[in-house]
Order: structure tokens, then sequence, then C-alpha cells
């Protein structure tokens, strides 16, 4: 059980605080509500972007890192579909620190052109790295459109297109920060050797004058249910015939999800699963192939993963993954290996929480979502899941007509 007491300044910015004397450090978390949904479909990239240009100076500390090490501390941030994370891990003692650092890039960023042309440049270099120049970078560039035909979950952080940042101007930047930085678009957890009146009396000096400003509505267009299924063959340089297959699901938190995730990690996580052993092992169809589930915000996806063995073919892989589906979730009973996935779950989750990071990550990310107590609550909802209910979500999500399936087929062959 995480515990936490709860503030909120006359801004908005909704503070969480878990005290524990025990720990050597303090974590200080501060979650935005934005992501790549919230981005215009012709300027995408921006939340992914604004990861970096938030470390090239504020308007009163031109160097983030350098104050931050010499208190004792580390950092970084990573963007989501949904959101962007900012996290600092310090000494107690140096804590005031990290909301000198934070609260004065909340207030404003440098707006340095020079900066936004640097930082410009490492992104697109990543997209080219990462995306465009390696086997399968293309992946999520190609496949969510495919996958999402309304919804911006349609196009990955690093963006729809590389032109989009390479076109990003300063109005552009400045329209972003404006609109999705603000305190009232902002959860602050803050962990460790703390306490709660002293996190307040530091939450009030150094966020409490940065005005609220007025937060963006999230009207997302909504996703239609999918009737049919959605294939495409990609042909590039690639080493590898390779399968994706990827089901629409709930939402993330939602008890659909619980099952989901369970049913993921019993058919095709690991070695000993239905999904590795019939086709990897018996079969010899494929070289590697697993299952997981993955959950957003907004709605998640069941995706599974193989690389084809040589001399397979295409269409004898695929068919070969829906009737392992398809047998799976017909055979009668898992109860064995859920309680032995449960207490996987269970002992991954309690392991994680003795990094005190991960519990302040824990009360952001369920307050982001909009319930605080899923922070100690999502596990318990994962093993109140029984083996019929896990079976018939599976059962209801993992059909032919919601799948999307993307084959990539080397150019030789």
């Amino acid at each position: 059980m995480i515990n936490f007491n709860y503030f909120e300044l006359n801004n908005g910015l909704k503070v969480y605080v878990h005290e524990d004397p025990k720990s050597l450090t303090a974590a200080f978390n501060l979650c935005y509500n934005v992501g790549s949904r919230d981005e215009h479909p012709e300027k995408t990239g921006f939340a992914h972007l604004f990861e970096h240009l938030m470390f090239g100076g504020s308007r009163h500390i031109p160097a983030f890192d350098e104050p931050l090490q010499k208190a004792g501390g580390n950092n970084n941030a990573f963007t989501s579909p949904d959101i962007t994370n900012y996290y600092i891990t310090l000494p107690a003692q140096n804590l005031e620190t990290a909301f000198w650092l934070e609260s004065d890039r909340m207030m404003g960023l440098s707006f340095d052109p020079k900066v936004l042309e640097v930082q410009k440049n490492v992104v697109i270099e990543e997209f080219k790295q990462r995306y465009l120049n390696q086997p399968y970078g293309d992946l999520w560039l190609r496949f969510r459109p495919l996958i999402y035909r309304q919804h911006p979950y349609q196009w990955p952080t690093i963006g729809k297109e590389i032109s989009h940042i390479e076109n990003a101007v300063m109005d552009d930047v400045k329209d972003f920060f404006y609109r999705y930085y603000l305190p009232s678009n902002a959860v602050l957890a803050v962990a460790g050797p703390v306490t709660a009146a002293e996190v307040e009396r530091l939450a009030r000096k150094w966020f409490g004058g940065i005005p609220a400003g007025k937060i963006s509505p999230k009207n997302f267009p909504a996703e239609p249910p999918q009737t049919a299924p959605r294939r495409l063959v990609h042909q590039a340089e690639v080493p590898l015939k390779t399968i994706y297959k990827a089901y629409h699901t709930p939402q993330k938190y939602e008890r659909g999800q619980y099952a989901l995730d369970l049913f993921g990690d019993i058919f095709g996580k690991g070695q000993t699963s239905p999904l590795y052993q019939k086709l990897v092992k018996e079969q010899a169809l494929f070289t590697g192939i697993s299952a997981q589930n993955i959950s957003y915000l907004d709605s998640g996806l069941f995706l599974v993963h193989g690389s084809l063995a040589p001399g397979i073919s295409l269409e004898e892989a695929d068919h070969s993954i829906e009737q392992c589906l398809e047998d799976a979730l017909k055979a009668g009973d898992y109860e064995e290996k859920l309680r032995k996935v449960k207490t996987q779950a269970l002992s991954l989750d309690k392991f994680g929480e003795t990094e005190i990071l991960n519990r302040a990550m824990k009360i952001a990310f369920a307050a982001n979502a909009g319930d605080v107590n899923l922070a100690n609550t999502s596990i318990q909802h994962l093993e109140a899941v029984g083996h019929d209910e896990m079976i018939t979500s599976a059962r209801k999500f993992l059909t032919t007509e919601n799948c999307n399936t993307l084959l990539y087929s080397p150019i030789s062959t």
C-alpha cells in the first residue's frame, strides 16, 4: 500500500506526497497531461520535441543539468501517446533544487532560437536513425495508421513524418507550451524521506505564483469499432519475414485490460507459452514469437509479433497464429497458469515498489488518469480477474474482425 497526502494549489497543480522516512533519496515526478494524441495532425511530434526542449534552458536557468548534478541528483523524461513525464531523484536535503528547476521551466522556457534548432536536429536525427534507417524501424509509422483510422493514436510519439519537425517554427513551439505546460495540466508526486508540510511549503513557494492558464479540452475523435480485418503487406530491406498482429482492446485501467494482460502472459510470454511451444518448438514455423497487451488511456492493443523461419510463407505463418489463438481460446483449463501469472505480476509490482521513484510514478500516472487510488487498487483488480472472465474478455476482443495484420517481407523474396 502506497500511502499519500494530497493538496491542490490555487493554480490547479495537483500535488501528492508519499512519506517514507526509510528511503535514502527523494523522488520528484512531474507528469504533464499531454502526449502525442494531443497534437495537430499536421504538426505531429511536438510532445516528444518538447521533452528535448525542456532541457534546453529556462527563464533563469540556462543549463538544467548543471545545478542538479551539483545537488547530487539525476533526471530524465519520456513521452507517450498520453503523457509527458519528467522525473528527478536526489538527496532529500536538496529537494528544493528540484522545485526550483521544474518551476522555472514551467514558468517559461528560454525560447532561444538556437536551442530550438539544436533540439530539432537532435529529434530529426533520432527519427532517421531509429525509424527510417534500421530494419523494421518504420513499424509504427506504417502500422498505427492501419490500426487507428480516426483517433490520434494513429501516429507514434516521434511524429507522423519528419517534415513536421523540420518545419517547426518558434510560434508553433510557444503555442504548444502555453497550451499544455500549465500547472492546471500537471500532477506532481514527491516521495521519500520528506513531510507533507515541507512539500506543501516548497510547492507554494515555487509553483504557487505560476498562472493556471486555460486547459485545452480533450475532444479526441472516437475510434469507431472495427468490423472487418485489415491487412498490409510491406516489402523492405529487412533480414527476415515478420508478422505483426494487433487487436483493439479497452482503455487502460478498465477491467477488460486486466483480463487481457493475464491472457497475454499465459498465451504468449516466454518460451513455455502455447504460442512459442506450438509455432517455434513443435511446428518450426517461427524463429521467435510472443504476445503482449499494451494499454493506453483511450484504448489499448493486444500485439502478437513473430519472425518467420526460412522457407515459410507469410500466409502459412499468419494462418498458424490465428489457429493457435483459436485453439487457446477453446482450451478449457488455465487455472494453474492463471495463478502463476498472477503471482508473477504481484511479485513484479511489489519489487517495483522498492524503488521510491516507481512509487512516485504510480501515484502520478493514476492521478493523471483520474483516480489516484488506482496506484494501489490496480493490482487488486488484476488479482480479482477469474478464469472465466479472462477467457470471455479474450474471446470478445481477439477476433478476426478486430485484427490488423502487418506483414514485412524482404525485397529479395
